[in-house]
């Protein structure tokens, strides 16, 4: 039995979307350009902040306006980023179970490494172990190192190791890792997306994610 959980923050533990939405269009309409549905920014979240805003803006949009747009959105999000956001039902009850039973959980996500400590220490203190976001210092995910980071500082083995997640990203990195890649189905992608992307094993609650996990 693997003890050691790798999960993905946004649309896996998080419904972060609201929050994600209202600082992407604080800095859309901050610039000029036309707001975001919650359809758009939710297919455009995955590949870190950056990313989004590049998904958001006009493709033409050179370079140094994506990055004065990405700094008003981290600005704004740091802010705001537990506002509407909120653990998916039976979610947090599922980390704690896990916590009592002896496992070792990290949180690894591509938003910046501030703003995912600071959703750690709101929502999961108690429970999750390490939480780690992008820095300078680790590749984001699909690359596997912050993955790697994260089974370092829990002091355990990647052989050990299952890495959760709601996307095809999070498929990448387990693979690019060399671990098993649990995939949940309320997240961010649809159930059509993550079995076209490779998943092996699709959650669709919380409690069919602890059988597989206990059966990992």
């Amino acid at each position: 039995m693997k003890k050691t959980l790798i999960f993905d923050l946004d649309g896996t533990v998080l419904n972060t979307l609201n929050d994600l939405r209202n600082s992407v269009n604080f800095a859309l309409k901050s610039y000029g350009y036309t707001e975001k549905s919650l359809a758009e920014v939710k297919k455009s979240v995955g590949n870190g902040l950056k990313m989004l805003i590049r998904r958001v803006l006009p493709a033409e949009t050179d370079d140094a306006t994506v990055y004065a747009v990405l700094a008003a959105m981290k600005e704004h999000y740091l802010l705001h980023c537990h506002d509407e956001t909120k653990p998916y039902p039976g979610v947090a009850e599922l980390l704690s179970r896990l916590h009592a039973e002896g496992y070792r959980i990290a949180l690894v996500s591509n938003k910046a490494d501030a703003m995912t400590k600071e959703l750690h220490r709101v929502f999961f203190s108690d429970t999750i172990h390490v939480a780690i976001g992008e820095t300078e210092h680790f590749r984001r995910k699909p690359a596997p190192d912050m993955v790697f980071e994260a089974i370092r500082q829990l002091g355990t083995d990647r052989n050990d190791a299952i890495c959760i997640g709601d996307s095809e990203v999070d498929i990448e990195t387990a693979q690019n890792a060399g671990l098993p890649c649990l995939s949940v189905g309320w997240g961010f992608r649809s159930e059509e997306a993550l079995l076209a992307a490779g998943a092996g094993t699709l959650c669709r609650t919380p409690q069919e994610l602890y059988e597989a996990i206990k059966g990992a």
